[in-house]
């Protein structure tokens, strides 16, 4: 049964939820606290108007939420159904029993984020009975606290800086400010829109979906237990999509009230005066951005040489010092200590750069030191499936499969590459091959999009790279400051570099920095995907004015010199 938000403070229609006071497995009665909701007309504390066992929490703190939205899921009855022979009430003997039941399906898929839930509908709609388990939200980390949050605070923060800036464009605005509550308000709207979307293609496309953990019982055997149902899957074959989960950082004081992880920061409703980033990669540079952009004094402490450092060494010293012209401050080959809480409620980022110690004093500190595959409670160890050589990875073929041939696995589990959009694609792989399609996963042309400012995009072999494996290339850059729709946008840092084989002429790798670098990069995927050649891309036209141009012209910079910069 379901829980509904019945009545607000006043005349509000909606509001904002705040602490969730219950989680998943609680045990709850007629007239207990569940959360807490504050409208336009004050605070609204929502009470169980049943009795039973919370089944699913439909809604995160920080959503906005309307009269008549499912707030909760669980297995119970209604108050007035509850009482004993005598009239009172009998909450335990009233609880309804554990319920038991086997069912079929052709696939059975653990876990609903990006590689999961997009294994389901490409399998449905091939005709296949598919059934698709999740502990938590559909979408995974990526919709619901990654990849699309951190974008929507990417765009606020953009625009606030815009709007800072307006004057340069002969725009004055003043008094400009910015509200947090509804920065992550309208994060949590575009999230739970996405997910809406998602289930409602499950639905469509007759996808069973059934909310828990799954444990692998055998290789046809999938076993999904809550506090009020038993289910057991009789299944031809199993896809893994579990996805992963922060790690965490051997460092004294991480676990102290003032560090978040990246989920805690994307609701963060109050800015602090001073941030600490423990860790420079994708994640840590996106918040640092975000942050600044909202006045936030931001410090970066990276144990490795550069921040970002899979770039080529341009790149990296390019967003370096775009980093540090917005007031980021960045400690590279440093190792953090510890974090200490003070006195006056602050903490102390104690660390090691150029062997000496360091101290830096801030009101939180975001570790962002990368990603694990999630197995909790799988049961993949019983079932004897191989891991990856260094063991932090489900080991999988070119089709995906498991050593057991019938699991598959994809995604983050696989700490192959942590990319929504490779789990995605290994997820349609996964089922062609369960379909007898025998198709092979291909990694030689997968995008990476880091959403700095500017943007970073980069496909196929990098420079750095190829000087590794000896292979002989050309390169040609092209600076998005000779680009007359980057000077147009006032955004014109950066360059576009294409990769040319010298022996072949094709291109095999890009790396774009600068202005809508994640859309452009798409062109250059394709390129590098059907075996193009830099004399290929300068022969096709490109259109005036636009950011694409730079392609061409770093394509002609490979062969012969670019037209607009000498």
């Amino acid at each position: 049964m379901e829980i509904k938000l019945e009545q607000l403070s006043g005349e509000s229609n909606s509001g904002k939820v705040g602490k969730i006071d219950v989680k998943i497995g609680d045990e709850i009665k007629d007239g207990d606290v569940l959360l807490q909701v504050e409208s336009q007309k004050g605070n609204v504390s929502v009470k169980s108007n049943a009795n039973g066992v919370i089944e699913e929490i439909v809604i995160d703190e920080g959503d906005t939420v309307n009269i008549g939205d499912i707030l909760f899921k669980i297995d119970g009855v209604k108050t007035e159904e509850c009482s004993d022979a005598t009239g009172g009430f009998n909450y335990f003997n009233n609880l309804m029993k554990p319920q038991k039941e086997e069912i079929e399906a052709d696939i059975t898929i653990i876990g609903a984020g990006p590689g999961g839930y997009v294994a389901a509908i490409y399998a449905a709609k091939q005709g296949k009975k598919v059934i698709i388990i999740e502990k938590e939200h559909v979408g995974g980390t990526c919709l619901n606290h990654g990849c699309i949050p951190t974008k929507a605070l990417v765009r606020s923060s953009e625009v606030y800086r815009n709007m800072k800036e307006s004057d340069s464009f002969g725009i004055f605005a003043e008094n400009i400010s910015v509200n947090m509550e509804k920065v992550i308000e309208r994060k949590n709207d575009i999230k739970n829109q996405l997910k809406k979307g998602i289930e409602y293609l499950l639905e469509k496309h007759n996808v069973q979906k059934i909310d828990g953990k799954g444990e692998i019982i055998d290789q046809n055997t999938v076993f999904v237990k809550t506090n009020r149902t038993e289910t057991t899957i009789k299944t031809k074959d199993i896809i893994i999509a579990t996805g992963s989960e922060p790690s965490v950082a051997p460092i004294k004081g991480i676990d102290s009230k003032h560090v978040l992880t990246s989920k805690e920061a994307l609701d963060m409703t109050d800015l602090p005066n001073k941030l600490v980033i423990v860790g420079g990669g994708v994640i840590g540079m996106e918040f640092a951005f975000i942050y600044a952009s909202f006045g936030v004094e931001v410090f970066v402490v990276e144990y490795a040489d550069e921040i970002l450092a899979s770039l080529d060494e341009d790149v990296c010293h390019e967003i370096s010092e775009i980093a540090k012209e917005n007031g980021i401050k960045l400690y590279t080959s440093s190792k953090v200590e510890s974090i200490d809480e003070t006195e006056s409620g602050e903490c102390i980022v104690s660390f090691i750069k150029d062997e000496q110690s360091k101290y830096i004093s801030c009101d939180k500190v975001l570790a962002s030191v990368g990603r694990q595959p999630y197995f909790e409670e799988l049961g993949i160890e019983k079932l004897g499936i191989e891991m990856n050589d260094n063991k932090k990875g489900i080991k999988v073929n070119e089709k995906m499969q498991t050593n057991i041939l019938n699991i598959y696995a994809i995604g983050d589990v696989t700490n192959i590459i942590q990319l929504a959009h490779v789990a995605s694609h290994q997820g349609i792989v996964a089922v062609d091959n369960i379909l007898g399609k025998n198709k092979a996963i291909d990694y030689s042309t997968v995008p990476s999009a880091i959403f700095t400012e500017p943007e970073i995009a980069v496909v196929g072999i990098t420079e750095k790279i190829a000087n590794e494996k000896g292979i002989e290339i050309e390169i040609g850059k092209f600076p998005m400051s000779a680009n007359g729709k980057a000077l147009t946008l006032g955004d014109a840092k950066g360059f576009v570099k294409i990769i040319k084989e010298k022996a072949t002429g094709k291109i095999i790798g890009s790396t774009i920095i600068g202005p809508h670098a994640t859309d452009l990069l798409a062109s250059v995927t394709l390129c590098i995907n059907n075996k193009l050649t830099t004399k290929q891309i300068t022969e096709t036209i490109f259109a005036h004015p636009t950011t694409a141009e730079s392609i061409h012209e770093a394509a002609l910079n490979v062969e012969g010199g670019a037209i607009h910069f000498a």
